[in-house]
């Protein structure tokens, strides 16, 4: 095993060097509460950053399209090369924050410096020059957006990867979150009534914009600094030695129970911005009705407020029934009201005020236990990998999710716009069949399939106390029993393969470490190099089509060109794994890694695997 350290001693994982002065907070180790402080300040940002999402969501895309002028063509290749973009970013932050130690943590000072970077990219987003034409607005809102993501997903990142550190309790996570999301709940209430109801009365539309976006940028930065003062993050997560990028993220892959938890919300998110998206055209051209704005203020509020309101006994079902069969039911209920909105007809304003009504009070628990059986399936990850990697997988879920909810954010303005969308006047038949299709049964449908993989999802409470009593038991240097599989698995420091050489094999596939043990290092050069050649190909392939297809900008792109910049983004993020991969082969050819270590580690995966 000294000839494997010997060949990796320059391996790209550096460990990271305590810090000399570094506390632990007086709320970890004492018992399971954490104290109401840290709650608030942990989920107050959550108020502004919620609030910040309602205008995107509900009002960007109309402002733009109706009263900017811009295609919506435009708009839908905006939004999809933005979140193509920021899918990408996602994956690195969270490596970034898993890496980084300093005296302040590892999350904090990307939320110091990525909330006000966030707030003024929101305020330019929002306060587009009158002057700007249909052109100059697509570019402003291109920028504006883009940037917007990119210091959204810098302190977005961290926030999520520190909930699961602050308590490893099975409950106490729920309550934890469940304080996180009714912040998100009232911060979205805020944002649906004020624009609508106070703002644009007051204001105007574009000037209330602008007042909105002040308003809550300058909350969002305040809210951030405080977490920042008030909550302290724990030593002993961030000073240990961080994993490589791409190894982590095959790793995390490895896990079953994410996998699991990670299909369910990635088929969920298919049609995750169809609601937000479609609802001030669904009220506009469906419903009909006489003042849109003040009526989309109505539902919205009535929705999160009974989502809001909800809470507590979604809280109180949870621990006395488990968070299992809730999430089971609250997708049943979910998947009704879908089916329900897809009925509504011109005139049925009350009908579906009461649909949003029973929506709401479905909408509460989903985002609570989302991130709460998340952070149970990371503790099953350190059973095995004896690695904390939050942000890691909450990068990862991010990425996923948000690329499967581009179609979403997108492809609906494309199919709009091929059919013959015209702003501003009454929609044909057809037209509003498809506003309703889009908004009602697709986000059912989704709804269905989520729910039928979320079945197979196997942690409870009793197997998550084990897990956390395995973690201790490796820390003392002993083996446990898997309480899922039942398997003995010894300490993650005494599987018979330097852990740092574990890592570094795990840039490559089972089936390329067994190249390599037949022909040598020099197949994995070339076999990383072509894919990364293929990426960049189809990343040059698709980037000529999208120029192309724009032109002088003189017409709008139809819906092909939506696609053309998802699969632009796929193979962009496809071109920088790749490329690590190509540095992690050439350093295996220049110190080879001796073929009984590799081979051991190949016995060890598939006996964990199993």
């Amino acid at each position: 095993m000294a000839n494997a350290r010997s060949a990796l001693q320059n391996a790209p994982v550096q460990a990271a060097q305590p810090t000399p002065t570094a506390q632990v907070p007086d709320y970890v180790g004492k018992d399971a509460k954490l104290p109401t402080g840290v709650k608030l300040a942990y989920g107050m940002p959550n108020f502004a950053g919620a609030a910040m999402v309602i205008p995107i969501a509900i009002h960007m895309n109309i402002f733009y399209s109706d009263t900017i002028l811009v295609p919506l063509g435009y708009i839908a290749i905006a939004v999809t090369l933005a979140r193509s973009f920021d899918a990408i970013t996602d994956p690195l932050m969270g490596w970034i924050s898993d890496r980084t130690n300093t005296r302040w943590g590892r999350r904090r000072p990307w939320m110091f410096v990525g909330a006000p970077l966030a707030a003024i990219s929101f305020v330019f987003l929002f306060s587009p020059p009158e002057a700007l034409g249909a052109t100059s607005g697509a570019v402003w809102f291109t920028v504006s957006f883009v940037a917007y993501f990119l210091f959204h997903t810098v302190y977005v990142i961290p926030h999520y990867g520190l909930g699961p550190e602050l308590t490893s309790d099975y409950r106490e996570r729920s309550t934890l979150f469940a304080w996180m999301e009714g912040f998100t709940l009232g911060g979205t209430m805020c944002a649906a009534a004020l624009p609508g109801l106070v703002l644009f009365p007051l204001f105007g539309e574009r000037l209330g914009f602008t007042v909105f976006a002040v308003l809550f940028g300058s909350i969002l930065t305040l809210l951030y600094f405080w977490q920042c003062y008030r909550i302290q993050e724990r030593p002993d997560f961030y000073q240990r030695r961080p994993n490589p990028l791409v190894p982590g993220m095959r790793r995390v892959m490895h896990n079953r129970p994410f996998r699991i938890l990670l299909a369910t919300y990635v088929v969920g998110s298919i049609s995750g911005a169809i609601p937000g998206l479609m609802t001030p055209y669904f009220v506009t051209y469906v419903l009909q009705v006489d003042d849109p704005g003040f009526w989309i203020a109505i539902y919205l509020l009535v929705y999160f407020g009974c989502g809001f309101a909800a809470l507590p006994l979604w809280l109180r079902a949870v621990r006395r029934f488990g968070k299992y069969p809730m999430y089971i039911l609250s997708a049943l209920m979910g998947i009704v009201v879908g089916v329900a909105l897809f009925f509504q007809q011109a005139g049925d304003v009350w009908p579906t005020f009461g649909i949003l009504v029973f929506g709401g009070l479905t909408f509460g628990v989903r985002i609570f236990l989302g991130p709460s059986i998340q952070a149970d399936v990371i503790d099953y990850d350190e059973l095995y990998s004896g690695k904390r990697r939050e942000a890691q997988f909450g990068s990862l879920w991010a990425l996923m999710t948000k690329f499967t909810v581009i179609p979403s954010a997108a492809v609906p303005l494309g199919i709009m716009a091929t059919l013959g969308y015209e702003p501003n006047v009454e929609q044909t038949d057809t037209m509003q069949f498809t506003i309703r299709a889009i908004y009602g049964l697709v986000p059912a449908g989704t709804g269905a399939l989520s729910l039928l993989i979320f079945l197979w999802f196997p942690i409870n409470e009793r197997n998550h106390r084990e897990t956390l009593a395995g973690i201790e038991a490796h820390r003392r240097g002993d083996s446990v029993r898997d309480p899922l599989t039942g398997k003995l698995l010894p300490p993650p420091t005494d599987r018979g393969v330097d852990e740092e050489t574990g890592w570094f094999l795990d840039h490559f596939s089972r089936r390329e470490q067994l190249r390599y043990c037949r022909v040598g290092a020099g197949r994995l050069v070339w076999g990383a190099a072509g894919y990364a050649a293929l990426s960049a190909a189809l990343a040059g392939l698709f980037g000529r089509l999208i120029y192309a297809d724009l032109g002088d900008l003189t017409e709008s792109p139809g819906l092909l060109t939506v696609f053309e910049v998802l699969f632009f983004g796929l193979s962009v993020t496809g071109l920088l794994y790749h490329a690590i991969r190509v540095h992690a082969a050439r350093r295996l050819a220049r110190q080879p890694v001796p073929l009984e270590v590799v081979r051991s580690h190949l016995a060890l995966t598939e006996q964990l695997r199993q």
